[in-house]
């Protein structure tokens, strides 16, 4: 049985965590540098943007967790050390050297992440006049500090834990994420940083990672923009002391729906986040014959910014939602499709079999209204179903983004 838990990052057994400011920010009262660390080497795996250009923390950390192990992170917001040049990729292994240094590890053990202005030189003096601080700061209350320095135009801290029982341990499993805006599904957009103290094979994990990403963090959309430093990292330090996970028997898959709940709690969070959002939106398909039609189509509904707009404008125009199905790629049979809008304030029909019904105008601007919007859409071919998230588009979309580096 698997229960939600407080202590974010550091909740499993052997991790600490710290956030600092550290200059990056003009904001002194914002952090803006954050660091995860475990007492012991973890088995670790990622996941990371598909965008042709790679941010430079993007290309370190992928080099040093080819051979499955890490054992701190170090995060900065404010600067996403992107299209800077060989001075920027200086930069993204200086900032991994000197965490090694002040935590006598290994260089390779360290995993870097950046997130913010993009074609900005990073200005690593602050960060390294600030490591000492950051290191010496780490505890076991220091989530709270690190989930507020990987922010960026976040309004609300990601975070959440959750322990749950395999063979007979105890088993606990953390997470924080940030993301606002630049989200759009392919591969995991965002940033998270995942813990636990399970042992597992490193095989495993990555594959237990990349299944949970897909359902989760791969099925959320704010504005259609894959971002340059995406990506998700998991480490496993084994302190629970369980028999070491080497095949996909019942504790696997404990653990994967426990790590796959975790990633859908965060990327749920990040959807309400988007910038100027006022609703989260969830649309869920079902009757495909395929659960990967079910997500693209749902994926395409939740990304169209004509959706998004009526949404925020409580607006009952599904005519908007077959068009975005008409263009995923996906093929149904139009004759058969269903469309319901639902929230904590009732729902209503407004397509069926591909035609609009006679509905109350005035219900569905009420049921529109609430904070979160499902859009079920029933393809009635099928037994599969698939799901996303996103969020509506607001005025305020446009004035965060136009004075984003005011």
């Amino acid at each position: 049985m698997m229960e939600v838990i407080k202590g974010g990052v550091t909740a499993p057994k052997g991790f600490l965590a710290s956030g600092i400011h550290c200059g990056l920010r003009k904001n002194k009262e914002k952090k803006d540098l954050a660091l995860v660390y475990s007492d012991t080497i973890c088995k670790s795996a990622g996941v990371f943007t598909q965008n042709k250009i790679k941010g430079n923390p993007v290309i370190v950390t992928s080099e040093h967790i080819e051979d499955g192990k890490a054992q701190a992170i170090i995060i900065n917001s404010a600067n996403a050390n992107t299209l800077n040049g060989e001075d920027g990729i200086k930069k993204a292994y200086k900032m991994a050297e000197m965490t090694s240094k002040k935590l006598n590890l290994k260089k390779e053990d360290v995993l870097v992440a950046s997130t913010g202005v993009i074609g900005q030189p990073l200005k690593i003096e602050f960060i390294e006049n600030g490591i000492d601080e950051l290191v010496d700061g780490l505890s076991l209350e220091g989530h709270i500090f690190a989930r507020e320095g990987i922010m960026t135009t976040d309004l609300i801290k990601k975070e959440i834990a959750v322990s749950f029982i395999c063979g007979d341990k105890k088993i606990k499993l953390g997470a924080m994420a940030k993301g606002s805006g630049m989200i759009h599904p392919n591969m995991a957009t965002t940033l998270g940083f995942i813990t636990t103290d399970l042992n597992i094979g490193s095989e495993l994990l990555k594959e237990a990672l990349q299944k949970s990403v897909d359902k989760s963090f791969n099925r959320v959309s704010v504005d259609g923009d894959t971002s340059t430093n995406d990506m998700v990292l998991i480490l496993a330090n084994g302190e629970a002391g369980n028999e070491e996970l080497t095949e996909k028997n019942l504790d696997y898959h404990t653990f994967l729906s426990a790590l796959t709940y975790v990633c859908i709690e965060m990327a749920k969070l990040v959807a309400k986040d988007g910038e100027g959002a006022t609703k989260l939106i969830e649309c869920y398909v079902t009757g495909a014959d395929t659960e990967e039609k079910a997500v693209k189509i749902a994926k395409t509904v939740i990304s169209s910014s004509l959706v998004k707009t009526a949404v925020f404008g409580a607006d009952a125009n599904w005519g908007r939602i077959m068009c975005a199905m008409g263009y995923s790629g996906e093929q149904f049979v139009e004759s058969k499709v269903d469309i319901v809008f639902e929230s904590m304030k009732g729902y209503v029909v407004v397509c069926k079999d591909g035609n609009a019904v006679d509905f109350n105008e005035d219900k569905a601007a009420v049921i529109l209204s609430g904070d979160e919007i499902n859009i079920n859409i029933d393809l009635k071919s099928g037994d599969e179903c698939g799901n996303a998230w996103g969020c509506d588009l607001s005025y305020d979309y446009v004035r965060i983004n136009g004075n984003y580096r005011k």
